[in-house]
């Protein structure tokens, strides 16, 4: 090409993009929307206690006792734990939604304003498997902001964020809706929120801030983002608003969540399978086992079968199932539609409970004692290899307490405490009461299969 035809051509292209006033039409202006959400948004700081971390538990395990306490005293840290993320306000009184990673386990929590003013923050509930937890502060007449239709957000949508990504305040992002539905599976193998994919820019310190549609609405709270670097890479993704009001409402009502439960294993439909069963497409949640005395196995649910729609919603993927079905209150009778040996066929099944959160929560709650820890009953099966008759498992140890400083750790297995033996949580709680002040007492507890005697001893 010639290069006045290039010139030509360069000049086109320059007054088709700069001077045709149509080619922005369709660029939003964010302006005068963060102007209004901006306000209810909050910065949120919180502080927890240290945790003893051990980097050699291989090692450790070799050492003899003397070696192991001494390593132990070394790794134990010296400052508490700082973390921050993002809220926002869901009502004018001072209830703030934020992620439950965000202040888990925090025994301070302070949230800012875009006013600079601060408030010290208490924790109504938390839920761990939806990733939520809903605060109080002590205030009135706060700008709030308002969940969106649960149904109303698609693929294509513009959304924005408002944050403190690394510590840097109230800052906006946006992008588009790239995906929802998306199904991520935690540690724990659970998958109970259906999350929004979007491309708009989320780092550390995002979570639990809201996420935008173009009326001021919130569409979904920002949780989690997929990075190999650890930076935004363009895959971000959101709690849906149809999971959040569902738990704020239960949070804020009871302060945990109760969720339906079938007791089901579950896979997708492969292409052959769904021929094979006779399935129009490849939909559904094939069920390759059933829990005894569950949900499903008391309504007729059997292995191979697979669910197609659960009270009239679609199983598209084996993902939707826990989605629909943790939503729906335990107690209450629900129409399933399954395919079996090529046939379709209709079930009444009454839904369970979801249980491990209430329990877990529990013994966390428990106030420390005069040793600074928590405990909760030993299991037959821990005491049973073991080859013990009876001891109580420590849950939580406070920092710079007799038990941090005698080395205990959660998930200790205490038998012996001064001359007496402990069998269960009663014996132990009367033994506590009549422990001297400022005078060794000899312990005795076993860690990872092995028996460890040391002293404590509790200063006035």
């Amino acid at each position: 090409m010639e290069y006045s035809v290039l010139k030509k051509v360069i000049l086109v292209c320059y007054l088709v993009i700069f001077c045709n006033p149509n080619a922005y039409a369709s660029l939003p202006d964010f302006t005068a929307l963060v102007e209004a959400v901006a306000p209810a948004v909050v910065k949120i700081n919180t502080v927890s206690k240290p945790v003893a971390k051990d980097d050699q538990p291989r090692l450790q395990g070799q050492m003899p006792e003397i070696f192991r306490e001494l390593l132990e005293q070394r790794q134990r840290p010296v400052r508490p734990s700082r973390t921050m993320g993002s809220g926002f306000v869901i009502s004018d009184d001072g209830y703030i939604l934020t992620n439950h990673h965000v202040v888990d386990k925090a025994e301070e929590i302070q949230v800012q304003f875009a006013d600079r003013s601060e408030y010290t923050a208490t924790i109504i509930g938390s839920d761990r498997r939806s990733d939520l937890a809903l605060l109080k502060i002590d205030a009135k007449n706060l700008p709030s902001l308002k969940f969106a239709e649960s149904d109303s957000t698609k693929v294509g949508a513009w959304v924005l964020a408002i944050g403190s990504p690394f510590g840097l305040d109230y800052s906006v992002t946006a992008g588009i809706v790239s995906a929802i539905g998306r199904s991520l599976p935690t540690e724990q193998g659970e998958n109970y929120v259906p999350f929004i994919q979007t491309d708009v820019a989320i780092n550390r310190g995002n979570s639990g801030g809201p996420l935008f549609n173009l009326d001021g609405q919130v569409v979904g709270i920002n949780s989690q983002i997929y990075s190999p670097t650890g930076g935004s890479v363009g895959l971000s993704f959101s709690i849906p608003v149809s999971i959040a009001s569902n738990v704020v409402a239960q949070l804020r009502d009871n302060g945990k969540v109760k969720r339906g439960f079938l007791g089901v294993g579950i896979s997708d439909v492969s292409k052959s399978l769904a021929e094979a069963m006779g399935l129009p497409s490849t939909m559904g949640a094939g069920i390759n086992s059933v829990m005894p005395g569950s949900a499903a196995d008391n309504g007729g649910i059997f292995p191979g079968d697979i669910i197609v729609s659960v009270n009239g919603q679609s199983i598209l993927r084996s993902g939707d199932l826990p989605h629909i079905v943790g939503l729906i209150e335990p107690g209450k009778s629900i129409k399933i539609v399954v395919y079996r040996e090529g046939k379709q066929k209709k079930l009444t099944v009454k839904v369970g409970a979801l249980e491990g959160d209430e329990d877990a929560l529990a013994s966390r709650n428990e106030e420390a004692d005069r040793l600074g820890i928590s405990a909760v009953a030993a299991e037959q099966s821990q005491l049973r290899s073991l080859r013990l008759r009876g001891g109580i498992v420590v849950s939580e140890v406070l920092a710079d307490s007799p038990a941090d400083v005698a080395g205990l750790k959660v998930d200790d297995i205490i038998v012996q405490l001064g001359y007496s033996r402990i069998d269960d949580l009663d014996e132990y709680d009367s033994l506590i009461g009549e422990l001297p002040t400022n005078t060794p007492v000899a312990i005795r507890f076993y860690r990872g299969g092995n028996a460890v005697f040391r002293t404590i001893q509790i200063n006035q």
